[in-house]
């Protein structure tokens, strides 16, 4: 008895421990860095919407001369005109619809955004997809796209502007990774295995590159409001799935909003910040999960049997987006949040 009050003891301490750090580490990053973003060029993939939009609209306010890709043109036009209003110069702003997931159109971005703005100072690798659903309606496509997009492309958009970083012996590359790529999380097995290859390529970059005078930031941020499970595919038992996201996604305290990621992630960027993890329950997580990576596994396993149930049926393999899985909870005031953001940031 005294023995499992004494572990119990242990536990709470540690726990109180890994919260004082996570706070800590909270108001370290809040600094702001010295690297001014005036008249700098900053490329941004997956800058038309949500995170990347609010990440452009900063930079905007700061004096940059920003360029934002996406595949979808339409959406880039409204992109352009937000960022126009947010008090951006015609000549400062560029659209370039390209699919990163090939590495000639990648190459051709770069291109066209060193000779109409300059060569890239900052390069931000934000573009993303969301695969959710049981493991055992995903397919071999869904790991594929997923690594397509969050490995390849960054890896692409990378070795496109390093060539010039090393030639000036300067440059800021920020890759955004997630908090599921430090723990892998159930239903989310696609995402999180491409999101941990991130991780480990942007750590690799960072080590290799500092002594050209090129800064490697990785961020992992938690949940964040920026409006984007309309957009997320799921798998599986679709409503279900699709609700568990998009309320979790919208919960106070647990999110934090794309205004107060995006300041945090140009903090990181100015101080030159190795990584940054975003949100406190999600720095909590990590740490948890740095130290006891076995239990924390095992915790989660639990949070999966809370989760819906593979789909029997030939549909739950069928990828759907989230507008297309919508429910009475999805539309109830629990995702409030989040459609407020998707309204504001281009997501709808």
């Amino acid at each position: 008895m005294k023995e499992h009050k004494r572990t119990s003891s242990t536990n709470w301490l540690l726990a109180a421990g890994l919260g004082a750090a996570a706070l800590a580490a909270t108001l370290w990053g809040n600094r702001r860095g010295s690297y001014d973003l005036n008249r700098r060029v900053v490329l941004i993939t997956g800058g038309s919407r949500g995170l990347g939009l609010v990440l452009a609209r900063q930079a905007v306010a700061e004096g940059a001369r920003v360029a934002i890709c996406a595949r979808d043109e339409a959406e880039l036009a409204r992109a352009r005109q937000d960022l126009l209003m947010a008090g951006a110069a015609e000549a400062d702003v560029l659209t370039v619809a390209r699919d990163i997931t090939n590495e000639t159109e990648v190459r051709t971005m770069v291109a066209e955004v060193e000779s109409r703005l300059g060569p890239v100072d900052v390069l931000i690798n934000n573009a993303g997809i969301i695969v959710g659903g049981p493991l055992d309606n995903m397919d071999l496509r869904d790991f594929e796209d997923s690594m397509a997009v969050h490995f390849w492309a960054p890896l692409h958009a990378m070795q496109a502007v390093l060539p010039s970083m090393r030639r000036r012996g300067a440059g800021r590359i920020v890759n955004i990774s997630s908090l599921g790529g430090k723990v892998a999380l159930p239903h989310m097995a696609p995402y999180s295995a491409s999101k941990f290859a991130l991780v480990g390529l942007s750590e690799g970059f960072r080590a290799e590159l500092r002594q050209h005078g090129v800064s490697v930031t990785t961020v992992c941020p938690g949940l964040l409001r920026t409006g984007s499970p309309d957009h997320a595919i799921v798998k599986g038992q679709h409503e279900k799935e699709f609700a568990w996201f998009s309320i979790a996604d919208s919960l106070p305290g647990f999110t934090l909003s794309a205004e107060q990621a995006a300041r945090q992630i140009w903090n990181a960027c100015r101080r030159g910040d190795g990584e940054i993890i975003l949100s406190l329950p999600a720095k909590f997580l990590a740490a948890f999960h740095g130290l006891l990576p076995g239990t924390t596994t095992d915790i989660l396993s639990w949070m999966n049997r809370a989760l819906p149930a593979t789909g029997e049926s030939a549909a739950a393999n069928v990828r759907r987006s989230g507008f297309e899985s919508e429910s009475d909870l999805t539309r109830s005031p629990l995702t409030a949040l989040t459609r407020k953001a998707a309204e504001k940031n281009n997501e709808v």
